[in-house]
């Protein structure tokens, strides 16, 4: 996958607005446990009350915590609490006062003059431990310090305020006193020590006379609107990061299928040799689908995964929990999961696409070849090569599939094991007051979120190895060098010259083959004038043909158009110079005038019809109802051989070339069509270079010049009457197609 990276740079500004958002999602995703958990810690439990420093607290209350300060800490409680009473405040402000806090009328209270949170959480320590001692005693007494400090009850009267006795313990017994109940605190956990302080300013609201049920109300309503709100932010951001990578997948999958095609293009008949036609249909259909689909998932997960996971687990540490060693748990048993499958699994990753190309390959053969199959009644056998590669690719694919899902179900029964451990270890946490409820929720949700970010981790990893062969697939297209490239600095035809054709001592030998295909072939086809090539099946007539326009490069020797050796000039200007006509004929989707205009898009409807008219191709196309205008379906399916090949040759001349090459172009054509078609052509592009291919002595006899080739060598040259005298081969081909009567007219 690595390899594809230099095909993102157009997406670059993309892929960077899919990391933010994906952060912004994963920080929204992380934010939701807290105020979850918040609202079950403090908005019910804590009756929406967030802190243990009171907003406001009766005056009477005040010195009674005061009692338990030291100095230094009853100088920072003082600095931040203001004195209200009807002395110190205006009459408007009192009315207002006391009607926020009812208890006003009857005695001073003190009001909180701080909105610093830093400096709140600093006071909330202070006061705790005291206000918990406070409401201790209020609700005991002075029994609540018995056996403390050497203090004896025996001695106070019943009924005495234990606040006014206090006062009267002397400093050395008050400070033994105090290092006792500090002892017993350095015992009690913080969330006991935190609840006893929130119930005791609970008590302090409603004897003020505020109303702690609109406070929690309060707490609950504004902590679920910035959860909805920041769940709907994560919404946004989830809707437009899948936006976005559908976006990126789509145009990386778009530029890989042109970059591709593009590179097909300019593959010379080697590289064709090397890419099955079915797998190069495979690779950019398939691969490129298969690349887009973990694309999507890569930047959707593989980005998001690690910062909810990275995420996630600071904000376990940062939990008021000592159950971290769950995490460790659970992610041991995940990775355990996932390589036992992964290293069962990817062998047959690799080897499911090689099964896509040979089913497409028995597909497409038994597609193509209907009509055979049909003639020598092999259906049934042709269905069992089928069924034998279809068969073989759904059981791997079944493998990989039943391999991969079985990790689903694990990964969720390890998701609620984990669960089930962190509910009875947190259970007892909970019993003895060292955890909150809301704490335990937020830890499970966020280790469901830090096994979540494995999970989609893994997800992503079952399609990652079948994309990343895929990938390797298409870019090994994409990086074959065509082996027949153009010149750096090409050079250009001569003007004085148009069509002029020669072979200096060429010889071809096909890639990895052993022998030369072609041996020394030396001639020259001059313009106006028609050189044919005739031999026995596989002496290299096509292969010969086929050098001209470059399909293949010489081995040896050099091919010469108009002076100039067709390797110093580029394809594009020698291509332009030839009308092809190949020995398969084939169509193109589109109508018949689509077709004819392959070559010029600007082609005039008069020399269309002229090209169709020497091509013999006229007659039928004005018996069709729609003319030129008539469809041609895919392949040309729709036209019989006979008129495809006229198509063929039509198009050819639509491009008034200065040299025509028909490889075996007329074997489709009747033996009146076939001389029609040849007495035209002499009339019509008789200052044309005329290369044509034939088995047929009818087709060839009046060329000009005749060159006979045996086993990829010239055996003879000349004309019709003059090789019948001097080339066996000749001779024998000759008279195996023609009476004595013909060969001597």
């Amino acid at each position: 996958m690595l390899k594809l990276l230099k095909y993102f740079k157009p997406f670059v500004l993309s892929v960077i607005a899919i990391v933010g958002l994906l952060f912004f999602q994963a920080t929204c995703d992380l934010a939701l446990p807290d105020y979850m958990s918040n609202i079950v810690n403090k908005g019910i439990q804590q009756n929406g009350i967030e802190n243990a420093a009171p907003e406001v607290i009766r005056q009477s209350e005040l010195n009674k915590v005061s009692f338990f300060l030291s100095d230094a800490d009853k100088t920072e409680v003082t600095k931040h609490y203001k004195l209200l009473d009807k002395a110190s405040l205006s009459q408007s402000d009192y009315d207002k006062y006391v009607k926020d806090y009812p208890v006003l009328s009857k005695e001073p209270v003190y009001k909180l003059d701080t909105k610093d949170k830093d400096v709140i959480n600093k006071l909330s320590d202070i006061m705790s431990k005291p206000m918990l001692l406070v409401s201790g005693i209020e609700e005991k007494g002075l029994e609540a310090f018995a056996g403390k400090g050497g203090f004896d009850m025996s001695r106070v009267p019943a009924g005495t305020d234990p606040f006014k006795v206090l006062s009267m313990v002397p400093a050395d017994k008050k400070a033994d006193m105090f290092k006792k109940m500090d002892e017993g605190f350095s015992k009690m956990p913080g969330t006991i020590i935190n609840q006893g302080a929130i119930n005791y300013v609970k008590k302090e609201y409603e004897a003020i006379g505020i109303n702690t049920g609109a406070i929690q109300r309060r707490y609950i309503i504004h902590s679920g609107l910035m959860m909805l709100l920041i769940a709907l932010g994560s919404m946004v951001a989830t809707v437009t990061v899948g936006f976005l990578s559908a976006k990126v997948a789509g145009g990386l999958g778009r530029n890989l299928r042109k970059n591709m095609f593009a590179r097909v293009e300019s593959f010379s008949s080697t590289e064709f040799d090397k890419f099955s036609t079915a797998s190069l249909i495979t690779r950019s259909t398939n691969d490129i689908q298969q690349i887009q689909m973990a694309m999507v998932m890569l930047l959707r997960m593989v980005f998001y995964a690690p910062i909810l996971g990275v995420g996630g687990f600071i904000k376990v540490l940062a939990t008021d929990t000592n159950m971290g060693w769950i995490i460790g748990v659970a992610v041991l048993g995940i990775l355990s999961v996932v390589l036992i499958l992964f290293a069962v699994a990817l062998p047959k990753f690799k080897l499911v696409q090689k099964l896509v190309d040979k089913l497409n390959l028995v597909t497409r053969e038994s597609l193509v070849g209907m009509l055979v199959i049909r003639a020598f009644n092999t259906q049934k056998y042709e269905e069992e090569k089928f069924e034998k590669a279809n068969r073989e690719y759904t059981r791997t694919n079944l493998f990989i599939s039943r391999t991969m899902w079985l990790m689903m179900p694990i990964m969720f029964l390890i998701m609620n094991t984990i669960s089930l451990l962190i509910v009875w270890v947190g259970a007892h946490q909970v019993d003895t007051g060292s955890m909150q409820v809301g704490n335990i929720m937020a830890f499970i949700q966020y280790t469901m979120q830090i096994i979540f970010s494995f999970l989609m981790i893994t997800m992503v990893s079952i399609m990652l190895p079948r994309a990343s062969v895929a990938a390797q697939r298409v870019v090994e297209v994409i990086n074959t060098k065509p082996s027949i490239k153009d010149p750096e600095k090409p050079e250009h035809f001569s003007s004085w010259t148009r069509g002029k054709v020669e072979f200096k001592n060429v010889s071809f030998r096909y890639p990895g083959a052993e022998d030369d295909a072609l041996k020394n072939i030396t001639f020259t086809a001059e313009p106006g004038k028609t050189t044919a090539f005739i031999g026995s099946t596989g002496a290299g007539k096509s292969t010969l043909v086929n050098l001209i326009p470059r399909f293949y490069d010489v081995t040896g020797g050099e091919i010469v158009v108009d002076g100039v050796d067709i390797r110093k000039v580029t394809q594009h200007d020698l291509r332009a110079k030839i009308g092809y006509v190949p020995q398969k004929s084939s169509l193109f989707s589109g109508t018949i005038a689509s077709n004819l205009k392959y070559g010029d898009e600007n082609l005039s409807f008069e020399n269309m019809a002229k090209s169709a008219e020497i091509a013999q191709a006229s007659g039928f196309i004005n018996e069709m109802p729609e003319k030129y205008d008539a469809p041609i379906s895919q392949g040309g399916t729709n036209v019989s051989g006979g008129q495809k090949q006229r198509l063929s040759i039509a198009r050819a001349l639509a491009k008034k070339a200065d040299i025509y090459i028909f490889d075996d172009s007329f074997s489709a054509l009747d033996f009146k069509t076939d001389a029609a078609l040849r007495k035209a052509l002499k009339a019509e592009v008789g200052d044309s270079t005329l290369l044509i291919v034939a088995q047929r002595i009818n087709t060839i006899m009046t060329a000009d010049q005749i060159i006979v080739l045996d086993d990829g060598e010239i055996v003879g040259m000349g004309t019709h009457k003059e090789l019948l005298g001097s080339c066996e081969v000749y001779k024998e081909i000759a008279m195996s197609q023609l009476s004595k009567e013909e060969l001597v007219s």
